[in-house]
């Protein structure tokens, strides 16, 4: 983490490189190795390179229009870029599918990272703005990415934004960004400080349409990437209910499609193929959902005349538990591959650097800090 954060200029005299999904997670390790300074520089700096329009871009300032003393107290309130390497795609020009993942926007997926990374430094800080930074996010990336196809249609969710929120960029759906945006607007309200009374919006609109989303949406998948993160939302999820977690039926479904998916990629021998056929933070994913399987385990366990009423889950939880152990091979492969000094890890080097380390250190993660629920997430 350390070279990740000289090599980007968090400390030393490199100019600053941020890159929203790969920052809200090194935001989280920091916090887990006491680097309290670090993160919070990170923060500033996310806000203050992505928050705003790119150099290179005919527009300038920050991405919601505001001036800069409103931007000081309100730095998410125009969504944050991803931070990609080339600039937006043009109004007028066609889709390229290739082309569009270097290109920069808005991601909803990335912004859930970043409302995650924002609440866990506010919890082990006690920083409150952090946490109404986070809320007045989730409001604004829910406004922008939701939609209704028609008049009195369900909701649905757009992939990826233009970096003004302005009209859409790929119109599809991710398949897990309703249920990211379920758990974390429950886990924003469930965080209220009393050190700061505005603690920013209440989210409730927000968590009443991101449930009716969630309900219709299929959550299985076989993507490591995917599954890992599947097995930290069920682990977020159950630190958050606050009554009888095995009798929720959304820890339910979450804990069964994650099973399911890790059997069907089991079943494809992944780990057999060659290092130069797989990607390291996909698989480093995985390992970090597997470290929340334990945790997860251990808090249902609580309750286990609950857990035991409902078998269907108790089977998903048990195939789950029996797999904890591929979280250790990976984590090794890769420790190895980063000593080599091999190419292809370095490719994609800081991405891959601060996911093993969130996989080798995950509880700055996976695990919340304590805050007062507000009582939403035991009626799911």
């Amino acid at each position: 983490m350390r070279e990740f954060a000289e090599r980007t200029g968090v400390i030393g005299h490199a100019p600053p490189q941020r890159y929203l999904w790969t920052d809200a997670f090194a935001v989280c390790n920091f916090l887990a190795l006491g680097e309290t300074e670090c993160a919070e520089r990170l923060v500033e700096q996310v806000h203050a390179i992505l928050g705003r329009h790119r150099a290179d871009d005919t527009r300038s300032g920050w991405i919601g229009g505001m001036d800069a003393l409103t931007a000081i107290e309100h730095p998410t309130r125009g969504g944050l870029r991803i931070g990609k390497p080339l600039e937006e795609r043009a109004p007028d020009a066609l889709l390229d599918a290739e082309l569009e993942w270097e290109r920069d926007g808005q991601y909803f997926h990335y912004l859930t990272r970043w409302m995650h990374a924002l609440d866990q430094f506010s919890r082990n800080t006690g920083h409150a703005d952090a946490g109404r930074w986070a809320r007045e996010l989730a409001q604004t990336a829910h406004r922008a990415f939701t939609y209704a196809p028609a008049p009195g249609a369900p909701l649905r969710m757009y992939w990826k934004m233009r970096i003004d929120l302005s009209a859409p960029l790929v119109t599809a759906m991710g398949q897990h960004d309703p249920l990211d945006g379920l758990i974390t607007t429950l886990q924003l309200r469930a965080h209220r400080p009393a050190a700061r009374v505005g603690h920013g919006p209440d989210l409730d609109v927000e968590l009443r349409e991101m449930a009716a989303i969630v309900a219709g949406t299929n959550l299985l998948s076989d993507d490591p990437l995917g599954i890992g993160g599947l097995l930290v939302d069920a682990y977020r999820l159950a630190q958050l209910l606050r009554v009888r977690p095995g009798d929720n039926p959304l820890l339910g479904l979450v804990t069964g499609a994650a099973a399911n998916g890790l059997t069907r990629y089991l079943a494809t021998q992944p780990f057999a193929r060659p290092l130069e056929n797989r990607l390291a933070f996909r698989e480093l994913g995985l390992a970090i959902g597997l470290q929340a399987v334990t945790r997860l385990w251990t808090v249902l366990e609580r309750d286990a005349a609950s857990l035991d009423a409902q078998p269907t889950l108790r089977r998903a939880l048990d195939q789950l538990v029996a797999q904890v152990p591929l979280a250790r091979a990976i984590t090794d492969t890769w420790c190895d591959v980063e000593r080599s000094n091999d190419p292809q890890w370095r490719a994609h080097e800081d991405i891959n650097a601060v996911m093993l380390a969130t996989a080798l250190v995950p509880s700055g993660y996976i695990e919340l800090g304590e805050s007062t629920s507000s009582g939403s997430s035991s009626q799911l």
